[in-house]
């Protein structure tokens, strides 16, 4: 089954939730001036990327839609930086100020005034790492004193600056905070193997001696889930697919933000899988080793009922891994129907045909739902990083004709939108701390130790096992 090892690849070193976007028309019969703007049955569909950002800058009777605000700023990154568009963003607001001042009115003034400070709040809501830069910061002030240095604003045009700058600076401290913390995550864990791979003690727990309830445990690894995707911003996504593109000859700011979020959630997937091959192979009687296999079987299918795929996928990928594959013995004792029902699930035919019906089902059944429990939906990262990347390369980023191919961020921005409505549920089971502890602490075997506990509980049955077994067993000696 797949493993999500795409972003040792993707990512070199180097939201406003409201309304979901669509390819609707925007609100307020749009700017004047905005001629190169195509659109197709009401929906903008293609622009130059001057009118695009025109098109966002409200007037004093125009409002851009909300779906284009959070799409355009999305995406806007692939061709500009965002310290530069607030600074263009500036320049308009500037621009349509002093169009007002030539005729003064003061209701008129205000009223842009209002629209602007709503603008920027809906950026910095959405995107509040946008402003980490100093010069983003900058051009935020200017754009503010813009807005305030003519006249005497309203008191709620005030209130409304003075509480948006302080929503922004207490998410800048506590995104600056978390990339401090996976930055002390960073260092490459230690081999503890060999440590454990000594006949476990008496008193060395297992996944059973800390839970043994199926339900439970998946409850606890959809809280772990729903923690770290949390922490997954929209300019995190993006930077997955501009990382490399160089359509534009642009580097967008993604290229100098580390995407601790991503890395740490990719490493989750990768850890749960191999602590599920860990906790199979450690096992040496062959009837506790059958016991363990089929509870982490009952683990994934309630995880698949809760909505939580990934922790489903990573249990799959965990007993699919060669080491816990070849103990036949093993497997002949198991009760395998339920564990050939999630295989069926996430059979990778078809382009994971029957995991996105599963996935279908699971989104209908959040939008109608009744309960937090309903609203639950944890799809696949590593698939749905694919999918978002796939549609970024096969549309170009621009047209022929040189204008901006909208309709493609239309619908980047749907997915990414759709899968950070899914980051925002609030996890409704009581967490467990003793459980979530073993989870992330508990050690985990190295893949050439889990080679030599699946030997050891099951010898070498062909050449090619015996000359892998041999090959482990010589290494062993020289490291010795």
């Amino acid at each position: 089954m797949p493993q999500t090892f795409v972003f040792s690849s993707m990512l070199a070193p180097s939201c406003s939730r409201q309304g979901q976007p669509s390819m609707g028309e925007c609100s307020g019969g749009g700017r004047s001036g905005s001629g190169d703007l195509v659109f197709q049955d009401g929906r903008l569909i293609s622009g130059s990327l001057e009118a695009l950002m025109e098109h966002l800058v409200p007037t004093v009777d125009y409002y851009p839609d909300r779906t284009y605000i959070f799409t355009f700023l999305l995406s806007s990154r692939v061709f500009i930086h965002p310290h530069d568009l607030l600074a263009r963003v500036g320049q308009i607001c500037l621009q349509q100020r002093q169009q007002l001042e030539a005729d003064p009115d003061q209701a008129k003034l205000s009223s842009l005034s209002a629209k602007i400070v709503q603008l920027l709040k809906e950026w910095t809501e959405a995107f509040p790492y946008d402003f980490q830069e100093e010069k983003a910061m900058a051009e935020l002030k200017a754009i503010i004193h813009c807005v305030t240095q003519c006249e005497e604003e309203s008191s709620t045009v005030k209130k409304a600056i003075t509480q948006m700058t302080q929503n922004l600076l207490l998410s800048l401290a506590a995104r600056s905070q978390l990339q401090e913390f996976w930055e002390k995550l960073r260092s490459p864990p230690m081999d503890k193997g060999p440590v454990l791979k000594a006949k476990p003690p008496a008193t060395q727990k297992d996944i059973l001696s800390v839970c043994c309830d199926p339900l439970v445990l998946a409850q606890q690894l959809t809280h772990i889930e729903l923690e770290r995707v949390h922490s997954i911003h929209p300019e995190d996504l993006m930077q997955i697919l501009s990382h490399r593109d160089s359509l534009d000859n642009c580097r967008c700011r993604g290229d100098q933000t580390k995407t601790y979020s991503l890395e740490a959630y990719d490493n989750w997937f990768n850890c749960l899988s191999m602590l599920v091959a860990t906790e199979v192979c450690r096992i040496v009687k062959k009837k506790q080793r059958t016991r363990v296999v089929e509870f982490f079987i009952d683990v994934a299918r309630e995880c698949f009922n809760i909505g939580n795929f990934n922790s489903m996928m990573a249990i799959i990928s965990g007993m699919n891994l060669s080491p816990v594959a070849r103990l036949k013995k093993t497997w002949s004792k198991v009760k395998t129907a339920k564990f050939d029902v999630l295989e069926h699930h996430m059979d990778p035919s078809s382009n994971f045909c029957n995991y996105r019906t599963a996935l279908q089902g699971a989104t209908q059944r959040s939008q109608m739902a009744h309960s937090s429990r309903e609203k639950i939906v944890i799809p696949v990262f590593n698939l749905f990083v694919k999918d978002i990347y796939f549609l970024h390369k096969i549309h170009t980023n621009r047209l022929p004709n040189g204008q901006v191919n909208f309709k493609k961020f239309w619908e980047l921005s749907r997915q990414i939108h759709d899968f950070m409505m899914w980051t925002q549920v609030e996890c409704p089971f009581e967490k467990d701390k003793k459980i979530q502890s073993y989870l992330l602490t508990a050690p985990i075997y190295s893949e050439e130790a889990l080679f030599i506990a699946s030997f050891e509980s099951e010898g070498p049955e062909n050449h090619m096992e015996k000359d892998s077994w041999k090959t482990l067993r010589t290494t062993l000696l020289n490291r010795a």
